[in-house]
């Protein structure tokens, strides 16, 4: 099932996105994303090995059981991410009890700067039960790929380090055993969220 919820206001802006840096940009573009996620037309989501926020590795595996939310973006990006994972948090919230069977996931697209000291500084002011992972380049990488996300180092000034992260920012909906149930575009409210979410908790678990 696909959460086509207001994809039209999300579509142009990622259609906007371009790969400003060729060494760091994925094969695919933002526009053959969208088709895939729109139509289901891959499978979305599957393995990977990051570090958490703590310092911990994690896989998938460990979510096993549990509804996820999984979003992948950049601390330093200035006012998509923090918006979308405040929802985020405000949903886990609405959904009350119901709540501790969803856990949230904030995968970085810019491991440079966002270690995992650094991530533990940041994903509490969404929610306590956040998640942040980081890990290499590569295996950041292979993560977004599996969850068919978008992403690029652009450079924003003469030094090294002044750059930002194009990405795609959708929230992806992931089952008890990991498998992918749709997406919310950036903008989606934790009300909209809480009205899909909510059945999903009430089906029995395989």
């Amino acid at each position: 099932m696909i959460l086509r919820v207001a994809c039209r206001v999300s579509i142009g802006l990622w259609l906007m996105l371009a790969p400003a840096c060729a060494a760091d940009a994925p094969a695919r573009s933002p526009a053959e994303i969208m088709d895939i996620l729109m139509w289901n037309r891959e499978p979305v989501g599957g393995p990977f090995e990051l570090t958490d926020h703590n310092g911990r590795p994690r896989t998938e595996r460990d979510f096993r059981g549990q509804l996820m939310l999984v979003y992948f973006g950049f601390t330093w990006c200035p006012d998509i991410c923090p918006t979308d994972l405040q929802a985020i948090g405000q949903a886990v919230d609405k959904l009350g009890r119901d709540g501790e069977r969803v856990q949230p996931l904030f995968v970085t697209v810019d491991p440079e700067r966002d270690t995992a000291q650094h991530l533990a500084e940041y994903v509490p002011l969404f929610h306590p039960r956040l998640i942040g992972l980081t890990g290499s380049l590569e295996a950041v990488r292979k993560a977004a790929d599996a969850y068919k996300v978008y992403f690029a180092k652009v450079p924003a000034g003469k030094e090294a380090g002044d750059y930002t992260v194009d990405h795609t920012a959708f929230i992806y909906l992931m089952d008890r055993d990991g498998n992918y149930l749709g997406f919310f575009p950036p903008g989606t409210t934790a009300d909209r969220m809480v009205e899909v979410i909510r059945p999903r908790l009430a089906e029995p678990s395989r």
